[in-house]
């Protein structure tokens, strides 16, 4: 790996490993319990409602994106 990848991959872990304990502490004290005292059948519908929340931000992201590139577009258009 060259020594901007490398940067690169420990900046995404550092990252990674902060919120993953924010987010963690944030779920024990909403929910209380222990997280592998679920069943499995919740840890799946779990996981299935947080995989549907994630396409809901992908796709309103996307969205925003797009309209935002049309913006640029536009603004290029006119000022050139």
């Amino acid at each position: 790996m060259t020594p901007q990848q490398k940067a690169h991959v420990t900046k995404l872990q550092s990252e990674a490993t902060d919120r993953i304990g924010t987010k963690y502490t944030k779920g024990a004290q909403e929910h209380g319990g222990n997280i592998w005292d679920l069943t499995p059948s919740r840890l799946i519908n779990e996981a299935i409602d947080e995989a549907i929340d994630q396409v809901v931000y992908l796709l309103t992201l996307r969205d925003q994106i797009v309209e935002l590139e049309d913006k640029a577009f536009r603004y290029d258009s006119v000022n050139k």
